[in-house]
């Protein structure tokens, strides 16, 4: 790439290369603007860099496609590269007549729960033999690292027939115990729900749909874990009751509550994650990259299923907290164990929950029990 102040621009290669040395979430590029890393959550400009060109956009979109052909019929193009070993998921869009793209630094392995700062509890959806398992968060949560890692852990303990539906496709699962086909939107498909129409077709016992992102996807979705199949997929909703909430008014009123019957009868989990500072991070500011996520887990067993199917919604957060044993916790419980771990701050656990004077309560009992359910860890989306 070139610079119009006659300094080379940086190879789109070398960029990718620094986002891995800095442990950056993601990397921007962008007509007019020196390549920005996204640090401990923030936009930091590469100012040791030029400004980019046009041409060095043009550049980036051609070794970013390859041969495949450029459709902007959605004004956007989702793709994934791999790089001296790292892999990128992008997206490649248009703003005002002129290209701009953002990558994000996808895990370059699968890390166990632990490691990820997850409990290892949800290892035993992994045992499911049918029903809906939903991942939800914010945009850059790591989703679909936790969902990578689960899918990982049924590919290597059952000889199955797992079927992945994304857009694009961000982890290579390679098969061990099980038979894995990995399909990306666009190129494999035209559509998530052209993919997930075909692949009960395909003799699946397990089938990964990278986000539900329309009613015909929902409603295909919650027929194949009815008839059999044990399926995950992302969601985005602030918190559980949230992704219960959304996943009913998708569909139209008049069918709101044959849905919730049928969801209460094939959801078996929700996991609502965020990812937040460490309390070191904050003090060392954007040289330290590691967060910590911050989960709310719903185990759907027969109260809650009545509460889903009764719309007594609202209860759910009740039937969590009282949960513990089954392997439920609210945000406020999770935030609670981080605060008094000092794994995170008071104002990051403040501007986080939902409920503060909750938090209060629940971290001053932690303190008292004197310890986490389980080691916190670090992740990147």
């Amino acid at each position: 790439m070139s610079s119009t102040q006659g300094t080379p621009a940086p190879a789109l290669a070398t960029l990718l290369v620094e986002c891995a040395r800095r442990e950056a979430s993601d990397l921007h590029l962008s007509v007019g603007s020196v390549p920005m890393f996204r640090l401990q959550g923030q936009l930091t400009p590469a100012t040791e860099y030029p400004p980019l060109t046009e041409a060095d956009l043009d550049r980036v979109a051609s070794e970013l496609l390859g041969a495949r052909p450029a459709d902007w019929t959605r004004g956007a193009i989702d793709g994934a590269i791999s790089n001296n070993g790292a892999r990128f998921r992008f997206n490649l869009f248009r703003r005002q007549g002129l290209l701009a793209a953002a990558l994000r630094r996808l895990e370059e392995s699968f890390r166990p729960l632990a490691e990820l700062g997850m409990p290892e509890s949800l290892y035993a959806l992994c045992e499911l033999r049918d029903g809906l398992v939903v991942v939800t968060g914010p945009t850059g949560c790591g989703k679909s690292t936790t969902l990578a890692t689960l899918l990982d852990r049924v590919n290597r303990n059952r000889p199955c027939h797992i079927v992945t539906i994304e857009d694009p496709v961000e982890y290579i699962h390679k098969p061990v115990a099980g038979l894995v086909h990995q399909r990306q939107v666009g190129i494999d498909a035209p559509s998530f729900h052209d993919a997930l129409v075909a692949s009960l077709r395909q003799d699946p016992d397990v089938i990964l749909v990278g986000e539900m992102r329309d009613l015909p996807t929902m409603r295909t979705a919650l027929i194949a874990a009815q008839t059999g199949h044990l399926v995950f997929t992302t969601l985005h909703a602030g918190d559980c009751v949230g992704a219960v909430e959304r996943l009913v008014a998708v569909f139209p009123e008049g069918e709101q509550d044959a849905v919730r019957r049928q969801l209460a009868l094939v959801l078996r989990a929700v996991v609502a994650q965020h990812l937040l500072p460490t309390a070191a991070g904050r003090t060392a500011g954007a040289s330290v990259s590691s967060r910590v996520p911050a989960s709310e887990i719903l185990i759907v067993n027969p109260a809650v299923a009545n509460l889903i199917a009764s719309a007594r919604t609202a209860q759910i957060y009740s039937a969590m907290e009282a949960g513990q044993s089954a392997g439920m916790q609210t945000l406020e419980q999770d935030l609670a164990r981080l605060w008094a771990a000092g794994r995170i701050d008071e104002p990051t656990a403040i501007s986080c929950a939902r409920n503060v004077p909750i938090l209060r309560e629940r971290v001053a009992l932690a303190g008292r029990r004197g310890g986490p359910a389980h080691a916190p860890g670090a992740q990147r989306p």
